[in-house]
């Protein structure tokens, strides 16, 4: 083991033959234990500990922390890659002061996730542009950084997956699927305005009743829930669908001009503006 160039031991290697062993035997069984993070970070854990003059439990604690830290990470990845979240938006990306018809201060209130609690729903209701599903995807994000399971879906995709599965007989299954998230967002309700579907309609009351008072649901729509019955063509339906939805829900109605009209006009302009720039003598 050879020495620094200004005198004494190196921190990063162990001092004597007998630590040399036990440092790896430890490492041996970290990666037994699959301790990865651990075992990457040991090293470095060691170092400090030297030169900082820690404990043994003080170091011990330093050295599991690494681990839990990776292994938080690791489960929040998967949260994210299960949820199937169309974009990367969180609540930050959404600019209130475009979009006026959005109350912010009732946005960030459901981000404290507290409607997770109590089973609580939440339907954004507006015409097509206005940020509905920028902020069920913001507020999914925020209940995966909290830990908690998530599922986003289109009322279209749910349909047609409960009808192949009723089809194939997996019917049970898909139920269990759609009821075990914390969160399920489904987007795009009450979308088409002809030919309703019994059948999409039938497979989404059966989603919202298995997770009634148990589980959170986020519906969007652009049609206000007083067309459902026609939209669906089935007012009873309707009505026993929003009697669910509502008994603990809140209706975040957004009443502005369009989210992505207004960012494709700024975008248009910018483009007007660089072209001028590049062109000018």
């Amino acid at each position: 083991m050879s020495a620094p160039a200004g005198g004494g031991v190196d921190p990063l290697e162990p001092a004597t033959s007998t630590e040399a062993a036990t440092y790896q035997r430890l490492r041996a069984h970290l990666a037994t234990l699959k301790l990865t993070a651990a075992a990457e970070a040991l090293t470095e854990v060691l170092d400090g500990a030297r030169a900082e003059d820690l404990s043994p439990v003080a170091t011990l604690e330093r050295l599991l922390s690494a681990e839990v830290a990776a292994a938080a990470a690791r489960r929040h990845a998967g949260l994210l890659r299960l949820a199937a979240l169309p974009a990367p938006y969180t609540l930050a990306d959404f600019d209130f002061t475009a979009q006026p018809g959005v109350d912010e201060k009732l946005i960030h209130e459901l981000a404290c996730l507290r409607f997770l609690e109590d089973a609580g729903n939440i339907l954004l209701v507006g015409q097509p542009g206005t940020g509905k599903t920028m902020l069920a995807i913001g507020l999914a994000r925020a209940a995966i950084d909290a830990g908690h399971r998530v599922y986003f879906t289109t009322a279209a995709d749910l349909a047609k997956r409960c009808r192949r599965a009723a089809a194939e007989g997996h019917w049970a299954a898909t139920m269990r699927f759609y009821s075990g998230p914390r969160l399920l967002v489904i987007d795009e309700f009450a979308y088409a305005r002809h030919n309703p579907d019994p059948e999409a309609n039938a497979a989404l009351f059966e989603v919202i009743s298995r997770r009634y008072l148990r589980s959170s649901t986020i519906l969007t729509s652009h049609a206000g829930i007083a067309s459902w019955g026609e939209r669906l063509g089935d007012p009873m339906l309707a009505a026993s669908l929003l009697d669910r939805l509502l008994h603990r829900g809140v209706v975040v109605a957004i009443d502005g001009p369009s989210y992505r009209m207004r960012a494709h006009q700024q975008r248009t302009e910018q483009l007007r503006r660089a072209l001028t720039t590049a062109g000018a003598p």
